[in-house]
């Protein structure tokens, strides 16, 4: 039963990206929220809630604004969702910011990094472990 859950809720989350997704391009006439995407969405186990990421290029200022912009537009964007979508409970909307693009590439320039001092398994590590010492 756990597994039908997820899958709906999987699921749902996935039609509420979308949806949000379109209501920013093509309703949502916020020029804070212009360039901004919705990266992912999280339902609450009760789904009465909605946990919505979005993504930005810029820097604190301009996640500010795309903050203040989502607050404006929270009330239309969940009644515009019910009105789209058949659910029982609309839930509320908790409009976050997607930090695993930065983290991501945070991890990268690590590795990086790490790679040009030397201190990441290379070619030759996986030479000598295949016994060819060229």
């Amino acid at each position: 039963m756990q597994d039908k859950t997820f899958e709906r809720n999987a699921r749902l989350e996935g039609e509420i990206r979308a949806v949000l997704s379109d209501l920013l391009l093509l309703e949502v006439n916020d020029p804070r929220l212009s360039e901004v995407t919705v990266s992912g969405v999280k339902l609450s186990a009760d789904r009465s809630k909605a946990r919505v990421f979005f993504s930005v290029i810029g820097d604190e200022e301009r996640e500010r604004q795309a903050r203040d912009g989502f607050a404006a537009a929270a009330s239309f964007m969940r009644r515009r969702l019910g009105a789209k979508m058949r659910l029982r409970v609309v839930p509320t909307l908790e409009f976050l910011r997607d930090t695993s693009y930065e983290y991501g590439d945070r991890m990268e320039r690590l590795f990086d990094r790490l790679a040009d001092e030397g201190l990441l398994p290379g070619d030759d590590v996986s030479r000598s472990d295949t016994g060819d010492d060229r």
